[in-house]
């Protein structure tokens, strides 16, 4: 028996973790609470601990979760910059979910997208109290627009198909280039300048850290659409709404934000919010945020229960190696250099 100490549950990540866990005599403590240098000892006796987005593995946790004994940190998602990845080399091994379902993100992406352009949203709003007029609702197509992708992982290259099936052009930035996929790539600069809309599908390293900033918003089209369902840490806030109130920015919607740890995935509707820079963005009537949900579907919440426990068991296997692990080995944490044909420590 496998015993996993499962931090930041909520009731929809349970049952399938359960399913997949009575399976492969995987035994899973759920736990409300988030894994900190605070709650790390709620980890004592158990094999591995399992994290989400917003679970702060910092180099005191992975220590003191070494000393315990702990041999592993599931992450159950394909981000993992909340996670020390250098301090748990030689220590503790860490894997993820690199893929569990880009149409999910990619068709939230969308949605976000369509709802703001539409003026979905308001309408919803006003149709209820019986307002049918259309004052205020008129919107644009889509199609002859340009979007700019930044970030052509699966995610991205999933989110320009349902583009391109809009009949949108498509340019897109990475520091890897997809070969052979026919998106035309441009210079981060040129994508600016020459989108009417920009998506963020780029995982948050200190490369991409605030990608969106002031200077970045500058060289923007007028009246911009900026869609981020990756990291919220991808765009610098008060520069966003910033050029929000200059009128740089004609829509922004956010399913992440940069300080959402002690904020999403919570119910905080009977309490006020101290953080006034989300609180002004939500306030203004061109921005969407939704909280950190884009992954959330049937299909998505199936597979990556399922990957997880798969991971879990690798790890534990003798001799076996720890599927989808994270390596600080050859400084190319998720494609090692190396050809794997053993654990990296």
């Amino acid at each position: 028996m496998i015993k996993v100490a499962f931090y930041d549950a909520k009731a929809y990540d349970m049952p399938s973790f359960e399913k997949y866990g009575k399976l492969h005599d995987v035994q899973f403590r759920f736990l409300e609470t988030k894994l900190n240098e605070d709650t790390v000892e709620l980890a004592k006796g158990y094999d591995a601990v399992c994290v989400f987005v917003n679970d702060s593995v910092t180099k005191t946790v992975i220590d003191r979760l070494y000393e315990m004994g702990v041999k592993l940190i599931a992450l159950r998602s394909a981000g993992y910059n909340n996670v020390d990845i250098r301090s748990a080399f030689g220590k503790v091994h860490v894997v993820h979910v690199p893929a569990y379902s880009p149409y999910a993100v990619a068709e939230h992406a969308i949605a976000l997208l369509l709802t703001s352009v539409r003026r979905i949203h308001k309408a919803y709003n006003r149709t209820r109290e019986f307002n049918f007029s259309l004052n205020g609702l008129t919107g644009f197509d889509l199609h002859g627009k340009t979007v700019g992708v930044i970030g052509t992982g699966r995610i991205g290259r999933i989110f320009i198909d349902i583009c391109r099936g809009f009949g949108m052009n498509v340019i897109a930035y990475d520091y890897y280039p997809a070969k052979d996929s026919g998106i035309e790539y441009v210079t981060l600069d040129e994508l600016f300048m020459r989108s009417d809309i920009i998506s963020l599908h780029c995982p948050l390293t200190d490369e991409t850290r605030h990608i969106i900033n002031d200077e970045a918003i500058g060289k923007m089209k007028k009246g911009v659409v900026i869609i981020n369902t990756s990291r919220g840490g991808l765009i610098d806030s008060e520069a966003l709404l910033d050029g929000i109130k200059a009128r740089k920015v004609g829509a922004a919607c956010l399913d992440v934000y940069e300080e959402e740890a002690d904020i999403f995935f919570e119910d905080r509707s009977g309490h006020i919010m101290n953080d006034e820079l989300l609180s002004r963005l939500i306030s203004m009537p061109n921005v969407i945020v939704t909280s950190h949900q884009a992954f959330l579907t049937e299909e998505a919440l199936n597979n990556i229960a399922e990957t997880t426990v798969n991971n879990i068991v690798s790890c534990f296997e003798k001799d076996g190696m720890c599927d989808n692990e994270l390596c600080y080995r050859c400084g190319n944490i998720e494609h090692c250099k190396k050809e794997r044909k053993e654990r990296c420590f």
